[in-house]
């Protein structure tokens, strides 16, 4: 399972949501190259960069800084956030972005999906309430469930699913282990986990589950980082022994 250190841009600082909420942000720092060059020299072998201010507004306003993390890192780089066109995506992957990861478009376009992942690495991203997907920076829900989802996007040629629950994001109150294994069955698309890790014993949590032989491609951690309560180094390490 991989380790995906996040960094979220608004405003073109690190910042961490609670729950998805953009009226509970916290500022971690403001040079995020320097973020992105520490978390490499720790060892990461990806990056997951989301532009909130773009999965709001579809405004990318961070669209510079993105491309400056990418030139200074030689790991793939991985950006969500406000991909709703073909041109959106392009700039991304012309500023160096390894993957892109379509949410609100995943949706209400899916032949957009389709579209760039004949050429492009592309992940789906699905943020859910519980099973019910939500969308617009996770502001509004959809009455669809994250399983459902998945299975239309089972012959478009995705990379991944990268799945979020809202509630749990942002809390360090752990992963919803249950609600993620039952998508893992459901799928075979690779699934890298999102929301809630808070310590190390989480990522060992999740390396853990296992549906008809098929384990999580990869996990993203956030706030936990930010916060002390997970190492990079470390978490990096425990993933390592319990891939042996």
């Amino acid at each position: 399972m991989k380790l995906y250190p996040a960094i979220d841009l608004r405003g073109g600082n690190c910042v961490r949501l609670l729950r998805g909420d953009y009226a509970q942000e916290t500022v971690y720092a403001d040079d995020p190259v320097a973020q992105a060059q520490a978390f490499v020299e720790a060892g990461i072998e990806w990056l997951h960069v989301v532009d909130l201010d773009a999965a709001r507004t579809g405004d990318p306003i961070n669209r510079e800084v993105i491309g400056r993390i990418c030139a200074a890192i030689d790991v793939p780089v991985q950006v969500g956030g406000g991909v709703r066109t073909r041109e959106a995506g392009q700039a991304l992957f012309d500023l160096g972005v390894t993957r892109v990861v379509i949410g609100t478009a995943a949706l209400e376009t899916p032949d957009l999906v389709r579209d760039l992942a004949t050429d492009h690495r592309v992940a789906v991203g699905l943020d859910a309430h519980g099973s019910e997907v939500a969308t617009h920076g996770w502001t509004e829900r959809t009455g669809r469930t994250v399983s459902e989802l998945a299975a239309e996007f089972a012959d478009a040629g995705v990379d991944a699913l990268v799945v979020t629950e809202i509630s749990r994001d942002g809390t360090l109150e752990g992963p919803d282990t249950g609600g993620l294994a039952t998508l893992l069955g459901d799928t075979e698309i690779p699934v890298i986990a999102s929301g809630g890790v808070g310590k190390l014993d989480d990522l060992r949590a999740l390396s853990a589950v296992e549906r008809a032989g098929r384990r999580f491609d990869g996990v993203i951690v956030g706030r936990a980082i930010y916060e002390g309560t997970v190492d990079v180094a470390e978490a990096l390490a425990v993933l390592a022994e319990d891939a042996q």
